[in-house]
């Protein structure tokens, strides 16, 4: 896909975002939104994946570690065919297959049940380690907090991956420097994460997260490096694309009302109307 036309799926994925935290009342458009140009690039130019065919034993895998941001985690797997964008609506709803967290054994296309942070990546690390076990080519993908980070399963996760030389994994930090409690640096701060991330036997690129330009030069480094794993630092925009929302961190966890729904689709609208004018 061009970037314009990957533009044009980031902005759709983030209306749905939207519309399913709206619908339950309750959710993480924060960090869903400033990941969704990853996920964007992720399942829909870098990853093998088949919508037809979920399990599909060669396909690359994703852990989505930061399990919270699942709202855009389903808007991606929605727009890319995996179950229809009309049960995004059902997001958090009793008797939903869409529930807060993934469910890797109710929801096509997930491939690993997350939520609790800090355990994804390990979770991550052991797919990459059975490739390299089973000699196959699959890749695996891990998308991080930057808050996440401040767990301490993520460096013995990390260690290992970087002893055993896992070059089939890609650890994407998205570094909007929000998390639950406010600034990230202010908590407990990880800085700087990619000399950490390089002290542990990883090759760290940091970009800008919402430029695809950026996105697709790291990934495409990311699978020409041999010999250790790589984690992509990508510094994102929390709440990028709905104007009350950017680098507000009351937004973190809690859903629009109606009025302010009705304001943020119209924000993503004017935002999709200009890319059809470029």
């Amino acid at each position: 896909m061009t970037n314009l036309e990957l533009q044009k799926t980031a902005n759709e994925i983030r209306k749905s975002i939207v519309t399913a935290v709206h619908s339950a009342k309750a959710g993480h458009p924060g960090g869903s939104l400033s990941a969704a140009d990853i996920f964007t690039y992720l399942y829909f130019e870098e990853m093998n994946v088949d919508p037809g065919n979920p399990r599909m034993a060669d396909r690359d895998r994703f852990v989505l570690s930061k399990g919270h941001t699942a709202p855009g985690l389903y808007a991606a797997l929605a727009e890319r065919g995996f179950f229809p964008k009309e049960d995004l609506v059902t997001l958090r709803h009793t008797g939903s297959y869409l529930q807060g967290h993934p469910d890797m054994k109710q929801i096509p296309g997930v491939d690993m049940s997350s939520g609790s942070l800090g355990q994804g990546l390990s979770a991550a690390v052991g797919m990459a380690a059975a490739g390299k076990f089973d000699k196959k080519d699959y890749r695996v993908y891990a998308l991080c907090g930057d808050g996440e980070i401040q767990e301490g399963q993520i460096w013995e996760a990390a260690m290992w991956a970087g002893f055993k030389k896992l070059d089939n994994l890609a650890v994407i930090v998205d570094n909007n420097n929000l998390q639950i409690d406010g600034c990230v640096d202010e908590v407990c701060s990880p800085y700087p994460i990619d000399k950490k991330f390089e002290a542990f036997g990883f090759h760290a690129i940091t970009i800008d997260g919402n430029n695809f330009d950026e996105i697709r030069k790291a990934f495409r480094e990311a699978r020409e490096t041999k010999g250790m794993p790589t984690a992509i630092i990508a510094k994102t925009v929390k709440g990028l694309g709905v104007s009350f929302m950017e680098n507000a961190v009351g937004w973190h966890g809690k859903a629009p009302n109606d009025a302010e729904y009705a304001v943020a689709m119209e924000d993503l609208k004017k935002a999709g109307e200009a890319l059809c004018q470029k």
